[in-house]
């Protein structure tokens, strides 16, 4: 689907299925250099299982135009006005490492109804290390050489993959090079300058979802967990052996969190 959302092109994944005003919907947020199609396979099932899904390519990134945004905030105003364009007065959020952060701050402003929140490979702050925001800046592909490295668990990066047919570790690879100039360095800073993580946290009173991957290197485990702990009751799942690239090396576990949070609570 595509969109115009103050005047920049927007594209927004559906899962082929036209929105319907009478279905519950949800809103998936990716993460820093990434698009709508990390989330395939729970946009597919929750597609198939009575769901809109609103999948948006942010600004700058995959189909859509314009720049990316500066700030966490400025990416959850953007989603606020995307669902305000598709007049979704609720839905639930599930958002991946940046994407996380920006659905903590919707969550957190309070100014959209949210049905629940589902926080994947999270952190609160974000921290990211001054090399690789430099590097994003003057070397972008050595950039993400190195974060896709990081991203993976060592079983990730050897290519290891409970669905056969292609290698995750290329596939990340692949993806984040379609970044233009200049993306993937304002998504790294804009999770590296949001300092209100956790404020954002405390706020939010949505039954919450927090899964973590116990090889993280990009969100450190022990980051993730003191979100939780900020939030009202969260259900946590961890991933054991699994590295922040959490949707390609344990879809199906994920999307069993994502069913086990969203199913119950329409």
């Amino acid at each position: 689907m595509r969109l115009e959302i103050n005047d920049t092109p927007t594209f927004v994944g559906t899962a082929s299925r036209a929105p319907r005003p009478d279905a519950p919907s949800i809103l998936m947020i990716h993460g820093a250099g990434m698009d709508h199609s990390v989330w395939t396979l729970p946009a597919r099932y929750f597609a198939r299982h009575g769901f809109n899904i609103i999948a948006p390519d942010l600004p700058g990134h995959g189909r859509s135009g314009g720049d990316a945004a500066a700030t966490i905030e400025s990416i959850a105003a953007f989603c606020t006005d995307l669902l305000n364009a598709l007049a979704v007065k609720r839905c639930h959020v599930v958002g991946h490492s940046m994407g996380s952060l920006a659905a903590l701050s919707l969550a957190g402003e309070g100014v959209i109804a949210i049905e629940s929140l589902s926080l994947l490979g999270t952190s609160a702050p974000m921290p990211v290390t001054d090399v690789l925001i430099d590097t994003a800046s003057s070397e972008r592909m050595k950039a993400y050489q190195m974060a896709n490295a990081w991203s993976h668990s060592q079983s990730g990066t050897f290519g290891a993959n409970e669905n056969p047919g292609y290698s995750n570790f290329n596939l990340g690879q692949r993806l984040m090079e379609r970044c233009d100039e200049g993306v993937y360095a304002a998504d790294l800073s804009a999770c590296n300058s949001c300092a209100r993580g956790m404020d954002y946290a405390r706020a939010c009173r949505a039954p919450a979802l927090v899964v973590i991957g116990s090889d993280d290197k990009m969100t450190a485990p022990v980051r993730g967990a003191s979100v939780a702990e900020a939030l009202d009751n969260p259900q946590v799942v961890q991933l054991d052996g699994c590295g922040h690239a959490m949707l390609t090396e344990a879809p199906n576990a994920v999307l069993d969190a994502l069913i086990a949070r969203i199913s119950p609570a329409t």
